[in-house]
């Protein structure tokens, strides 16, 4: 399990955009298994939609870029100090449920290929073991460069 310090040693992410809260599961090599808490107090929700809240399913996709960015950067031993994902991808994406507010989203991704430091992901984000949204993710490890 990785807490959320943990995630913030991972990913360059900060509040609003850092969308993983936890990871409950990491199989090396293979895939994780990672929540993101949906609380009424996402700055999104102001406007997405007013009276009406409904977590962006472009934000879901980020979410699993972000847990599958993870997976990976553990694979390879690397912190935020030393490498940046760069999310190259989206393909076969499908959003299959409203996500809102009390939610918990559950976000897997099985690593479906990875040639060197390009990796792709099978993502499938899940509600209450209802699946909302999926994609095939793909992703570059660079190196950050130093902050000015």
């Amino acid at each position: 399990m990785i807490d959320i310090q943990g995630i913030m040693k991972c990913l360059p992410h900060r509040y609003p955009f850092l969308l993983v809260d936890r990871v409950l599961e990491l199989e090396p090599g293979k895939t994780v298994h990672a929540i993101k808490n949906i609380t009424f107090n996402e700055p999104c929700f102001t406007g997405h939609f007013p009276g009406q809240p409904v977590f962006p399913g472009v934000l879901i996709i980020e979410a699993l870029a972000q847990a599958g960015g993870i997976f990976a950067l553990r694979e390879i031993e690397a912190c935020v100090d030393e490498k940046l994902l760069l999310f190259r991808g989206i393909d076969k994406a499908k959003f299959r449920r409203t996500v809102v507010p009390g939610d918990q989203l559950h976000l897997h991704c099985r690593v479906i290929k990875r040639k060197g430091m390009y990796w792709t992901f099978a993502g499938v984000a899940k509600v209450d073991g209802d699946v909302a949204a999926e994609a095939e993710l793909s992703a570059l490890i660079a190196d950050r460069k130093p902050d000015p």
